[in-house]
């Protein structure tokens, strides 16, 4: 198989480029620069928010490409429309957020998506860039040619958003943690190496169309993934298990300043963590263990120095120690 990762060098891209290759794959990615690709891929440069920032995709062809844009959809429109003859999949790496708000508890992927987005548009919002880098995936492959990857929460190694290793930087420091309730509160999320092997699968399969890509909802709990960066880093912390309701109290923002965690019985929490994805799991999906996930994670941030590269134009997550000592009460 050949195949063209558009960026290739972060994260979901470099997940996507490592298991292909580790698939015996031929793989080119086109990327600014910043970042070396991994070792064996073919490199091309390109920025593609400069004019003629695609020269370096004139000649070529592939048996699919993976794009994992999330500016402005313009962007992905030109790329398709470049690609459209000389490739056979486009697969677009998108978000369930391109459903219309709030979501409700198992939606599936023929639930109402927003409005008002746009292929040939620049950037707005997350929501409505995402939904239309789906267009103009559309627009040039067809509906028999785009692969739409809806993904949920994305964990694993090269995590740069920092969710995840916000909370094994947490815990590895150790003592009392603000540990938000319940316990036993589902979460549903992909491992981005379980992701890669899906979208590989796929586009070797020439699937097509919409898919939520996520664990089944319960796949893991809030104390199953903090028990396991607790187990991961050795650290001697002490998960302090805290009600949603005294969490809230505080002021305390759900998903940003405790990051994965939302309230139960929430639009977040049915948005985020209960997505129906039953096409993806009979199309192949596999998800590893919750700690697989945590422990794959440690090993990377430490080859990294114990903290996660900044992203840019990403805010920063996790809980100021001075607010989790006062709810603590310590």
């Amino acid at each position: 198989m050949r195949l063209l990762v558009l960026g290739g060098t972060e994260f979901v891209g470099r997940a996507v480029v490592e298991a292909a290759l580790g698939n015996g794959w031929e793989v080119t990615v086109l990327n600014r620069g910043r970042h070396e690709p991994p070792a064996g891929a073919r490199s091309l440069h390109g920025d593609r928010t400069a004019p003629g920032g695609l020269a370096a995709l004139a000649g070529g062809e592939w048996d699919a490409v993976v794009d994992t844009w999330a500016a402005a959809p313009r962007a992905v429109r030109e790329a398709a429309r470049l690609l459209r003859d000389r490739v056979r999949t486009y697969a677009y790496v998108s978000s369930c957020s391109v459903y219309t708000w709030a979501p409700p508890a198992g939606y599936a992927e023929d639930a109402a998506v927003v409005k008002g987005a746009e292929a040939g548009a620049d950037a707005t919002d997350y929501a409505r860039d995402k939904r239309g880098g789906e267009l103009a995936a559309l627009e040039s492959f067809g509906p028999d040619r785009a692969l739409l990857v809806r993904c949920g929460l994305i964990l694993g190694p090269y995590e740069n958003v920092g969710r995840l290793p916000w909370w094994l930087g947490r815990i590895a420091r150790g003592g009392p943690v603000l540990a938000p309730g319940p316990r036993d509160l589902p979460l549903s999320y992909v491992d981005v190496r379980d992701l890669a092997a899906w979208v590989l699968g796929a586009v070797e399969r020439e699937l097509s169309g919409p898919y939520n890509l996520a664990s089944p909802p319960g796949h893991a709990t809030m104390g199953s993934l903090l028990e396991a960066c607790v187990r991961a880093t050795g650290a001697d912390a002490e998960l302090r298990w805290t009600a949603p309701e005294a969490v809230l109290g505080a002021g305390v923002r759900p998903w940003t300043e405790l990051p994965v965690w939302v309230p139960p019985a929430s639009d977040l929490h049915d948005a985020l963590h209960s997505a129906d994805v039953s096409r993806a799991v009979a199309a192949g999906l596999r998800c590893r263990p919750v700690a697989d996930t945590v422990a794959g994670t440690w090993e990377w941030l430490r080859t990294v120095g114990g903290s996660v590269p900044p992203r840019a134009g990403r805010p920063p997550v996790g809980l100021d120690p001075a607010v989790e000592r006062k709810v603590l009460g310590l």
